[in-house]
């Protein structure tokens, strides 16, 4: 359907928001993109080569579709320059952390009717709804480390100016400047130094911009909606997705885990994303690529802040990034009463302290004896889950269960720091001697460390692979 911008009425106590200025010209918009023209001389100099020419500003901020107040604009953190010039791209020169909000905005969000009726809830190009996911990624170029927070969308936390509620409706109420304030109160006071705000739509012409997407899809996800026009049907294995089925894969949640089953499954399509796409030839596609989204973002990063980011992005190797998840627990059915994602704050703070550098750390050393362990065979191996209990009561780890299967078939079997405790998986990886450790949140969720067990350690303990699984 053709992109509607629309106008939220202000509510009592609310200040009317500015009006976002007229649309411009197809052609005008072409030529916010003559800034970058990214070349490469050879394969051998590939990453060296990669130059910027300016036809404007690296300052400006061509993708910025938000009227911020000064006040506004002033709770992202200003601690001078990020980056700085070279004769190849735009460098980091100190940590950044970067909110992205994605939003869906239905027709029947709106509180003004649309020119027509469609008969169904259609999505609107928008970014003034509710924020459906919430990420603060932290570019650290001093530790050459990436880390990705998620922050489900039904965390409870308090809203400055709506009290105590769920963090994905401070957007609806107050853009990203107000998404920040209480994401910062949330975090233990982690200072936010730009956002990123892309709908739904944005984030399919972004994946198909890549070329799709290759997932494990965990199950049968099947689920329609007329009243959304919304129709899911992937089926469970390997597939390379397209944008339309990778929203199916995200906007998914009807199982037992709601909105954190979904925050899994975004961290499964970003690490998916980040091990495809991020590599010096998408970052020659660049200009392509935000060309095709541009109407579906919205941030405050100039052009040479921007590209600084993908750049770090893109030399980021896969062990350097970090996924990790607001760790609380559940609350309510949803049913008859409201269902919040309860933060505990005490692990909130080590969280922050030891990824994001905010104040100090309260890790100690965890006696194994106490670390909880859960195991997820990928293997359809009972015996083989067995051995690898013994062998973690041998070494100390006596707090270990079984946990669901996982439904990949594994040739390497994944150490996963659920809580960001990549120490803890690190120990447990020297102790066993296989496997590779990942700081991830799709694990078991009432685990420290959770290990998702692969063929390796069929093959380490000779059991017989009568039966396995083919690749």
């Amino acid at each position: 359907m053709p992109a509607r911008k629309t106008y939220e009425k202000p509510r009592p106590g609310q200040k009317k928001r500015s009006q976002p200025p007229k649309k411009k010209s197809a052609k005008a918009k072409r030529g916010h993109w003559l800034w970058l023209w990214l070349g490469f001389t050879g394969v051998a100099m590939l990453s060296a080569t990669a130059g910027a020419m300016l036809a404007v500003s690296l300052s400006s901020m061509p993708l910025l579709q938000s009227q911020l107040s000064a006040d506004e604009a002033a709770v992202f953190s200003e601690k001078g320059s990020m980056t700085r010039n070279s004769m190849r791209l735009p460098e980091l020169t100190r940590p950044v952390n970067i909110l992205i909000l994605g939003t869906k905005v239905l027709t029947s969000d709106l509180d003004e009717p649309t020119e027509e009726d469609l008969g169904y809830h259609a999505l609107v190009n928008s970014f003034d709804g509710h924020s459906d996911t919430m990420l603060l990624v932290r570019f650290d170029p001093n530790n050459q480390k990436l880390n990705v927070l998620s922050i489900p969308r039904d965390t409870q936390t308090y809203v400055e100016g709506y009290g105590v509620t769920k963090i994905n409706a401070a957007n609806y109420h107050g853009g990203p400047a107000l998404t920040a304030k209480a994401a910062s109160e949330l975090l233990d006071g982690v200072g936010i130094d730009r956002y990123v705000r892309v709908n739904v739509q944005g984030v399919e012409k972004l994946v198909d911009a890549l070329g799709g997407v290759t997932v494990y899809v965990p199950k049968d996800m099947k689920y329609q909606d007329d009243s959304q026009h919304l129709y899911i049907n992937l089926k469970q294995g390997k597939q390379h997705l397209n944008g339309e089925q990778a929203m199916q894969f995200l906007r998914f949640r009807y199982d037992k885990y709601g909105d954190v089953g979904r925050v899994q499954r975004q961290q499964i399509l970003m690490r998916a994303l980040i091990e495809q796409a991020l590599n010096p030839t998408t970052l020659a596609r660049l200009p392509k690529i935000l060309s095709v989204i541009q109407s579906h973002i919205d941030t405050n990063l100039s052009v040479e802040e921007l590209v600084a980011l993908i750049g770090f992005a893109v030399d980021s190797k896969r062990s350097d990034v970090q996924m990790l998840m607001v760790p609380g627990r559940f609350n309510g059915t949803g049913e008859n009463e409201v269902s919040y994602w309860l933060p505990n704050h005490r692990q909130i703070r080590q969280m922050v302290a030891q990824h994001f550098d905010q104040g100090y750390s309260e890790l100690s050393d965890i006696d194994p004896a106490y670390l909880r362990v859960a195991i997820q065979d990928s293997t359809d191996n009972p015996e083989a889950v067995q051995s690898l209990i013994s062998t973690l009561r041998e070494a100390g780890y006596r707090n270990n269960y079984v946990g669901e299967p996982w439904a990949e078939p594994l040739k390497v079997t994944r150490i996963i720091a659920q809580q960001g405790d990549e120490a803890s998986a690190a120990a447990i990886r020297a102790d066993l001697g296989f496997g590779e450790v990942r700081v991830e949140s799709t694990g078991s969720l009432a685990s420290d460390v959770t290990i998702q067990l692969g063929q390796d350690w069929l093959e380490q303990q000779d059991f017989s692979d009568e039966g396995f699984f083919n690749f």
